[in-house]
């Protein structure tokens, strides 16, 4: 629920200017999506979004250009220490186990990240598979993973 609210309010800042919080829940009622001001203020902490000055003297909220990377490749990493058990190559498909209950969110922040050359991800309780485009993309990946891991 809480991933696809901010996805929705990360779709509703880039399809048009939000100057505010009322506006931005809104937005949020009317596309079905419910919640309350307290979510979407700390929504909008853990989204990293800052207002910016529009064209017009007004302001909107967007997304921090230190966000995308830093938030997204910390939370990965903390997804990755503590629930990812091992992982497996076969050519362009990695397979990652997990703690149960963990693969979700682990494909989750993965998804999160726009890893590029990641065709999708798919998870069950305690596996999640990750397709990538080559073999040579698997295997990189998967180095990056086993940093992430130490």
């Amino acid at each position: 629920m809480k991933s696809k609210r901010q996805q929705e309010i990360l779709r509703i800042i880039e399809e048009r200017d939000v100057e505010t919080q009322d506006q931005l829940l809104s937005e949020l009622k009317a596309r079905g999506v419910q919640s309350t001001q307290a979510t979407i203020s700390r929504d909008i902490k853990e989204l990293h979004l800052v207002k910016e000055l529009t064209g017009y003297g007004t302001y909107k909220y967007a997304v921090s250009e230190r966000k995308t990377s830093l938030n997204f490749a910390g939370r990965l990493r903390t997804i990755f220490k503590e629930g990812v058990i091992s992982f497996d190559l076969a050519q362009n498909i990695v397979v990652l186990k997990t703690m149960p209950g963990l693969a979700s969110a682990a494909c989750s922040a993965i998804d999160g990240m726009e890893i590029q050359n990641l065709v999708g991800s798919l998870a069950g309780d305690d596996t999640a598979i990750l397709i990538l485009r080559t073999n040579e993309d698997a295997a990189e990946f998967c180095n990056e993973i086993h940093k992430m891991l130490k």
